[in-house]
């Protein structure tokens, strides 16, 4: 499979707000029950409004496999080697794939000079925690609220 990722823009917003929206609710569903869930904006674009294009602060980039967007990252680099994964997320018809591993292998080939790697995601999202603690190498340091998830397990990597 050909993976590619490239820095997403302003008009990558509403092929990726599908796809965040079909793989949140898809989570939703599957390990609460409801038909809908995820954090502020993640169904409407405002998410991505708000956290991908932030000049100097964060980078969106876009998951390919041959030229059709099927996911997507956002990291936040803070210049003093302490990062955060703000959201990764991949098209459900694509999970199970290697391909979020991949994506991992991606974020830390390209920022190499990261001393650690922090990221939140909800309590009740057991196959995350699986991949950021099996197949990342993340450890869990700290549960917290967050609006519209519940509780949020924050999970850290130091390098």
């Amino acid at each position: 499979m050909n993976l590619i990722f490239k820095v997403a823009t302003e008009a990558d917003i509403p092929i990726l707000t599908d796809i965040m929206t079909r793989t949140f609710d898809d989570d939703t569903q599957k390990h609460l029950g409801e038909p809908k869930g995820g954090p502020p904006g993640y169904d409407t674009g405002e998410f991505f409004r708000q956290w991908m294009i932030r000049e100097n602060t964060s980078t969106g980039y876009k998951i390919m496999v041959n030229d059709k967007i099927i996911g997507a990252f956002i990291v936040f680099i803070s210049g003093k080697g302490n990062n955060t994964l703000g959201t990764i997320f991949i098209n459900p018809a694509y999970q199970d794939k290697g391909i979020g591993t991949r994506t991992w292998n991606f974020i830390e080939e390209t920022y190499p000079q990261t001393k650690s790697w922090r990221l939140g995601t909800p309590s009740w999202a057991k196959r995350n925690h699986h991949f950021y603690e099996k197949k990342c190498g993340f450890k869990k340091v700290e549960e917290r609220p967050e609006e519209g998830v519940g509780i949020s397990f924050i999970f850290q990597k130091n390098l």
